[in-house]
């Protein structure tokens, strides 16, 4: 903070500022300045180079990384043709704005509100004792650039807040304090949690938020501090608690969300739904991820209270920071307990099952062994049957010399025979029980 506003204090302190670029025009009617009549103009001696403004010779040594990252200059825009004319374009198409709000805050109160970074830059240089806390939503990589050059944005969290899907996490870099946290919220219709993330530099004299998701929402925690001027005035800190408590409490919802799916997971587990254990799987990768969005938050407030006596951090400031972890505290054990209550209704589930399909493979065994007594019981009246049918099939035979078509006999014998074979084999089908 004190290079910035050394900076915008060179024309007091005797340094001469800086001159403006090649080919740059001055605004109409702004006098130039003459050199005297007859005094020779300096020239900078063959082969000498050029004095670099004071503020930017250390700073090209310590940000070679930035400016070699640096994006290259948008090419100026096209005039539009005239309204009217063959080549005019059809709808203007609405650009992504990245900076959602930025607001320069002195002694808890709002002061200004740029409407560009540049812009925000220079009147934090201006505002002796300001802060400067700027909001972004998926920033493009210049963006991210020209805030790290400004601020002294470490290259590492830089590239944090650029690639995303970070874990929660807690990092020092010299003066700046980097925070990763996953806000989540629950949504209604479609019945699961939705995960954003969210990035926080912390200075002296500035807070960034780069956000990558909808939640959470830190158009009400701005407010909510505005509406607090006590508490904002005690710097980014207190906006950095601010965020931490809004994000705690968003999962407050999301707790509750996932306690009724698992109220209703238990009753389909037990009214045999078939579509339960998708759902338990479904509603299992959620609860993971809501853990390692949790779990982590819990060391970090741990850590950021260690710091306190280092810090010198606000007595007021540390009672709501103990406060925001014992809710985190509260919501993690909730949390393991769900996963819990899950692993215990899967094994549930699958003791059902399996009892159902023992169940249904004994209904098919009791079904077979019947079909099976019905097929001895046919097969053996089919076998008492065919024994009279095949004697009297061979003696219906039409050959002229049969002995015993002329045995005065014949006939009680074949029948005598036919009743012996089939009252032999019901008795022995009967002894076998297939009868």
């Amino acid at each position: 903070m004190t290079d910035r506003r050394a900076r915008a204090r060179g024309d007091e302190s005797g340094r001469t500022p800086p001159q403006p670029p090649a080919g740059a025009q001055q605004p109409a009617g702004t006098p130039q300045a003459q050199p005297p009549s007859g005094a020779p103009q300096a020239q900078p001696p063959t082969g000498t180079p050029q004095a670099q403004p004071p503020w930017r010779t250390p700073r090209a040594k310590k940000h070679s990384w930035r400016r070699q990252h640096a994006a290259p200059p948008p090419p100026p825009a096209p005039t539009p043709p005239a309204t009217g004319s063959p080549n005019a374009p059809g709808p203007v198409r609405v650009e992504h704005r990245s900076v959602v709000e930025s607001a320069l805050y002195r002694d808890g109160r709002r002061v200004s509100s740029p409407d560009t970074l540049a812009d925000t830059f220079r009147r934090l240089r201006e505002t002796p004792d300001g802060m400067a806390w700027i909001g972004l939503h998926h920033p493009s990589e210049a963006e991210l650039l020209s805030l790290a050059e400004e601020f002294d944005l470490h290259p590492l969290a830089v590239e944090d807040a650029l690639e995303a899907h970070q874990r929660p996490k807690l990092e020092r870099y010299g003066e700046t304090l980097f925070v990763v946290l996953r806000a989540a919220r629950y949504l209604d219709a479609p019945e699961e949690v939705d995960f954003g993330e969210l990035h926080v530099f912390v200075g002296r004299d500035f807070l960034i938020t780069v956000r990558h998701g909808a939640a959470p929402d830190l158009s009400a925690v701005r407010r909510r501090m505005e509406e607090t001027p006590d508490l904002l005035a005690l710097g980014p800190e207190a906006v950095l608690y601010a965020i931490l408590d809004a994000v705690v409490d968003g999962y407050v919802p999301v707790v509750s969300g996932v306690q009724n799916d698992i109220d209703e997971i238990e009753t389909e587990v037990f009214r045999g739904d078939p579509e339960v254990s998708r759902r338990i799987y479904e509603l299992s990768r959620e609860i993971v991820e809501f853990q390692r969005a949790t779990r982590p938050l819990v060391g970090m407030l741990h850590a950021l209270m260690a710091g306190f006596a280092k810090y010198g951090t606000d007595e007021e400031l540390q009672r709501y920071l103990r406060d925001v972890a014992d809710h985190v505290t509260h919501t993690s054990e909730r949390v393991d307990g769900f996963r819990q209550a899950l692993t215990e209704i899967l094994t549930v589930n699958a003791t059902l099952v399996t009892q159902q399909q023992n169940a249904e493979m004994r209904a098919l065994a009791e079904a077979g062994f019947e079909q099976n007594e019905e097929i001895k019981k046919i097969s053996s009246w089919a076998a008492i049957l065919f024994a009279p049918t095949l004697v009297g099939t061979i003696y219906g035979m039409n050959f002229e010399r049969m002995p015993e078509l002329g045995w005065a006999y014949g006939y009680p014998f074949a029948i005598l025979l036919m009743a012996g074979v089939c009252v032999s084999l019901y008795f022995i089908f009967k002894r076998r029980h297939w009868l």
